[in-house]
Protein backbone atom coordinates (compact mmCIF):
# COMPACT_ATOMS: atom_id res chain seq x y z
CA UNK A 1 0.00 0.00 0.00
CA UNK A 2 2.75 2.73 0.95
CA UNK A 3 4.37 1.70 -2.16
CA UNK A 4 1.53 2.28 -4.73
CA UNK A 5 0.44 5.84 -2.37
CA UNK A 6 4.15 6.69 -3.31
CA UNK A 7 3.51 5.72 -6.94
CA UNK A 8 0.41 7.72 -7.36
CA UNK A 9 2.50 10.69 -5.89
CA UNK A 10 5.74 10.45 -7.86
CA UNK A 11 3.37 9.99 -11.03
CA UNK A 12 1.60 13.32 -9.83
CA UNK A 13 4.93 15.15 -9.52
CA UNK A 14 6.10 13.63 -12.65
CA UNK A 15 2.69 14.21 -14.63
CA UNK A 16 2.69 18.04 -13.87
CA UNK A 17 6.81 18.64 -14.07
CA UNK A 18 7.21 16.65 -17.35
CA UNK A 19 4.26 17.07 -19.50
CA UNK A 20 4.74 20.97 -18.57
CA UNK A 21 8.17 20.68 -20.08
CA UNK A 22 6.87 18.20 -22.94
CA UNK A 23 8.61 15.53 -22.00
CA UNK A 24 7.40 11.50 -21.08
CA UNK A 25 9.09 11.53 -17.97
CA UNK A 26 10.84 8.19 -19.16
CA UNK A 27 14.11 8.80 -17.85
CA UNK A 28 12.21 9.59 -14.57
CA UNK A 29 10.04 6.77 -14.42
CA UNK A 30 13.15 4.12 -14.95
CA UNK A 31 14.47 5.70 -12.03
CA UNK A 32 12.12 4.72 -10.53
CA UNK A 33 10.96 1.64 -11.16
CA UNK A 34 14.49 -0.14 -11.02
CA UNK A 35 15.15 1.59 -7.79
CA UNK A 36 12.11 1.04 -5.41
CA UNK A 37 10.60 -1.64 -7.41
CA UNK A 38 13.80 -3.10 -8.47
CA UNK A 39 12.68 -4.63 -11.71
CA UNK A 40 14.75 -5.77 -14.53
CA UNK A 41 15.97 -3.05 -17.39
CA UNK A 42 13.35 -4.91 -19.67
CA UNK A 43 10.43 -5.04 -17.64
CA UNK A 44 10.91 -1.32 -16.36
CA UNK A 45 11.59 -0.32 -19.89
CA UNK A 46 8.14 -1.43 -21.18
CA UNK A 47 6.64 -0.31 -17.84
CA UNK A 48 7.80 3.35 -18.52
CA UNK A 49 6.62 3.72 -21.66
CA UNK A 50 3.43 2.21 -21.06
CA UNK A 51 3.07 4.42 -17.57
CA UNK A 52 4.08 7.19 -19.72
CA UNK A 53 1.62 7.15 -22.47
CA UNK A 54 -2.02 8.07 -20.56
CA UNK A 55 -0.44 10.98 -19.19
CA UNK A 56 0.54 12.04 -22.57
CA UNK A 57 -2.77 11.75 -24.19
CA UNK A 58 -4.17 14.06 -21.64
CA UNK A 59 -1.64 16.49 -21.95
CA UNK A 60 -1.45 16.39 -25.63
CA UNK A 61 -5.66 16.61 -25.61
CA UNK A 62 -5.11 19.72 -23.31
CA UNK A 63 -2.71 21.23 -25.33
CA UNK A 64 -4.43 20.77 -28.48
CA UNK A 65 -7.79 22.21 -26.95
CA UNK A 66 -5.99 25.36 -26.53
CA UNK A 67 -4.13 25.68 -29.94
CA UNK A 68 -1.05 25.10 -28.84
CA UNK A 69 -0.09 22.10 -31.18
CA UNK A 70 1.73 22.95 -34.39
CA UNK A 71 1.03 19.68 -36.35
CA UNK A 72 3.19 20.68 -39.35
CA UNK A 73 6.34 20.77 -37.37
CA UNK A 74 4.99 17.97 -35.35
CA UNK A 75 4.16 15.30 -38.28
CA UNK A 76 7.69 15.96 -39.70
CA UNK A 77 9.35 15.53 -36.62
CA UNK A 78 6.82 11.76 -36.25
CA UNK A 79 7.62 11.13 -39.33
CA UNK A 80 11.44 11.03 -38.72
CA UNK A 81 11.01 9.68 -35.39
CA UNK A 82 9.21 6.69 -35.92
CA UNK A 83 11.70 4.54 -38.32
CA UNK A 84 14.42 5.23 -35.92
CA UNK A 85 12.53 3.81 -33.03
CA UNK A 86 12.51 0.30 -35.06
CA UNK A 87 16.40 1.08 -35.99
CA UNK A 88 17.36 1.36 -32.25
CA UNK A 89 15.02 -0.91 -30.84
CA UNK A 90 16.78 -4.09 -33.42
CA UNK A 91 19.64 -2.26 -32.75
CA UNK A 92 19.73 -2.11 -28.93
CA UNK A 93 20.77 -6.29 -28.21
CA UNK A 94 24.27 -5.62 -29.85
CA UNK A 95 25.18 -1.95 -29.22
CA UNK A 96 27.35 -1.58 -25.84
CA UNK A 97 25.19 0.24 -23.34
CA UNK A 98 28.57 2.44 -22.33
CA UNK A 99 28.53 3.40 -26.00
CA UNK A 100 25.44 4.71 -26.07
CA UNK A 101 24.83 5.98 -22.98
CA UNK A 102 27.96 8.30 -23.88
CA UNK A 103 26.55 9.02 -27.57
CA UNK A 104 23.06 10.27 -25.70
CA UNK A 105 24.33 12.04 -22.92
CA UNK A 106 26.86 13.71 -24.93
CA UNK A 107 24.09 14.88 -27.50
CA UNK A 108 22.08 16.25 -24.95
CA UNK A 109 24.69 18.26 -23.14
CA UNK A 110 25.13 19.91 -26.45
CA UNK A 111 21.38 20.25 -27.16
CA UNK A 112 21.45 21.87 -23.63
CA UNK A 113 24.09 24.18 -23.95
CA UNK A 114 22.17 25.46 -27.34
CA UNK A 115 18.82 26.19 -25.59
CA UNK A 116 20.99 28.01 -22.86
CA UNK A 117 23.43 30.12 -25.15
CA UNK A 118 20.04 30.88 -27.45
CA UNK A 119 18.38 32.44 -24.06
CA UNK A 120 20.85 34.89 -23.31
CA UNK A 121 21.89 35.85 -26.84
CA UNK A 122 18.05 35.94 -27.79
CA UNK A 123 18.89 39.18 -30.20
CA UNK A 124 21.43 37.90 -32.46
CA UNK A 125 20.21 34.89 -34.01
CA UNK A 126 22.78 34.49 -37.23
CA UNK A 127 21.59 32.23 -40.05
CA UNK A 128 21.74 28.36 -38.92
CA UNK A 129 23.99 26.22 -41.15
CA UNK A 130 21.22 23.58 -41.29
CA UNK A 131 17.55 24.24 -42.57
CA UNK A 132 14.67 24.26 -39.55
CA UNK A 133 13.25 21.39 -41.75
CA UNK A 134 16.36 19.45 -41.91
CA UNK A 135 16.82 19.86 -37.92
CA UNK A 136 13.67 19.38 -36.90
CA UNK A 137 14.22 15.66 -38.74
CA UNK A 138 17.68 15.41 -37.01
CA UNK A 139 15.49 16.35 -33.55
CA UNK A 140 12.97 13.39 -34.26
CA UNK A 141 15.51 10.98 -35.32
CA UNK A 142 17.67 11.28 -31.68
CA UNK A 143 14.42 10.94 -29.89
CA UNK A 144 13.50 8.10 -32.05
CA UNK A 145 16.41 6.14 -31.12
CA UNK A 146 16.43 7.62 -27.65
CA UNK A 147 12.94 5.49 -27.38
CA UNK A 148 13.87 2.45 -29.33
CA UNK A 149 17.55 1.75 -27.42
CA UNK A 150 16.35 1.97 -23.94
CA UNK A 151 12.53 2.62 -23.74
CA UNK A 152 13.27 6.08 -22.59
CA UNK A 153 10.49 8.80 -23.92
CA UNK A 154 12.84 10.62 -26.36
CA UNK A 155 11.26 13.82 -24.92
CA UNK A 156 14.56 15.81 -24.46
CA UNK A 157 15.86 16.44 -28.09
CA UNK A 158 12.11 17.08 -29.01
CA UNK A 159 11.40 19.39 -26.78
CA UNK A 160 14.76 21.02 -27.22
CA UNK A 161 14.87 21.25 -30.84
CA UNK A 162 11.53 22.61 -31.31
CA UNK A 163 13.19 25.78 -28.70
CA UNK A 164 15.81 26.06 -30.90
CA UNK A 165 13.68 26.38 -33.79
CA UNK A 166 11.92 29.18 -32.26
CA UNK A 167 8.89 28.21 -30.81
CA UNK A 168 7.42 29.93 -27.37
CA UNK A 169 7.53 27.14 -24.62
CA UNK A 170 3.88 26.23 -24.53
CA UNK A 171 3.62 25.76 -27.83
CA UNK A 172 6.82 23.80 -27.85
CA UNK A 173 5.64 21.78 -24.48
CA UNK A 174 2.65 20.60 -26.71
CA UNK A 175 3.81 19.46 -30.10
CA UNK A 176 6.56 17.73 -28.27
CA UNK A 177 3.95 16.02 -26.81
CA UNK A 178 1.58 15.31 -29.58
CA UNK A 179 4.85 13.62 -30.97
CA UNK A 180 5.77 11.74 -28.09
CA UNK A 181 1.92 10.24 -28.38
CA UNK A 182 2.97 8.93 -31.61
CA UNK A 183 6.65 7.46 -30.70
CA UNK A 184 5.46 6.32 -27.53
CA UNK A 185 2.52 3.99 -28.79
CA UNK A 186 5.34 2.28 -31.70
CA UNK A 187 7.55 2.13 -28.53
CA UNK A 188 5.40 0.70 -25.88
CA UNK A 189 4.22 -2.01 -28.95
CA UNK A 190 8.41 -2.95 -29.10
CA UNK A 191 9.29 -3.17 -25.44
CA UNK A 192 6.23 -4.76 -24.98
CA UNK A 193 7.06 -7.92 -26.85
CA UNK A 194 10.89 -7.95 -24.84
CA UNK A 195 9.82 -7.11 -21.01
CA UNK A 196 6.65 -8.16 -18.80
CA UNK A 197 4.99 -5.09 -17.47
CA UNK A 198 4.26 -4.52 -13.53
CA UNK A 199 0.95 -3.50 -13.69
CA UNK A 200 1.05 -2.74 -9.69
CA UNK A 201 3.79 -0.33 -10.26
CA UNK A 202 2.37 1.18 -13.89
CA UNK A 203 -1.10 1.37 -12.29
CA UNK A 204 -0.36 3.84 -9.08
CA UNK A 205 2.19 6.07 -11.90
CA UNK A 206 -0.13 6.05 -14.53
CA UNK A 207 -3.45 7.56 -11.68
CA UNK A 208 -0.82 10.06 -10.55
CA UNK A 209 0.82 11.19 -13.63
CA UNK A 210 -3.04 11.68 -15.31
CA UNK A 211 -4.05 14.35 -13.04
CA UNK A 212 -0.76 15.98 -13.24
CA UNK A 213 -0.92 16.19 -17.13
CA UNK A 214 -4.17 17.56 -16.64
CA UNK A 215 -3.31 20.16 -14.28
CA UNK A 216 0.21 21.14 -16.50
CA UNK A 217 -0.77 22.95 -19.92
CA UNK A 218 -2.27 25.72 -17.48
CA UNK A 219 1.13 25.76 -15.60
CA UNK A 220 3.11 26.63 -18.13
CA UNK A 221 0.58 28.72 -19.66
CA UNK A 222 0.68 30.84 -16.36
CA UNK A 223 4.47 30.47 -16.49
CA UNK A 224 5.23 31.61 -19.94
CA UNK A 225 2.53 34.79 -19.92
CA UNK A 226 5.37 37.19 -18.94
CA UNK A 227 8.52 37.44 -21.01
CA UNK A 228 10.90 37.49 -18.34
CA UNK A 229 9.00 34.30 -17.01
CA UNK A 230 9.41 32.46 -20.17
CA UNK A 231 12.68 33.19 -20.25
CA UNK A 232 13.81 31.57 -16.77
CA UNK A 233 11.62 28.40 -18.18
CA UNK A 234 13.97 27.92 -21.19
CA UNK A 235 16.80 28.51 -19.11
CA UNK A 236 15.97 25.56 -16.65
CA UNK A 237 14.80 23.34 -19.83
CA UNK A 238 18.42 23.83 -20.63
CA UNK A 239 19.90 23.48 -17.91
CA UNK A 240 18.17 20.22 -16.98
CA UNK A 241 18.56 18.64 -19.93
CA UNK A 242 22.60 19.25 -19.79
CA UNK A 243 22.16 17.93 -16.28
CA UNK A 244 19.99 14.82 -17.49
CA UNK A 245 22.62 14.89 -20.54
CA UNK A 246 25.90 14.26 -17.87
CA UNK A 247 23.65 11.97 -15.72
CA UNK A 248 23.26 9.46 -18.83
CA UNK A 249 27.13 9.69 -19.47
CA UNK A 250 28.49 9.18 -15.62
CA UNK A 251 25.92 6.84 -14.02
Amino acid sequence: MGNLLLMIIVGLAVGIFVISLGGGGGAIYLGVLTGIFQLSPGAAAATSIVTSLPALVMGSWSYYRRGLINFHLGNRMMVAAIPSIFVGYFMSPFLPESVYKLVIGLILVFLGLQLVYKVYHQSSQGQSRISPQTASVIYGIIGGLMVGIAGLSGGGPITTGLLLLGAPMARASGTSSYVLVGMSIVGATLHISSGSIDWHAAGGLIAGSLVGAFLAPPIVLWMTKKPQRARIVKLFMGIFIIVMGMRTVLI
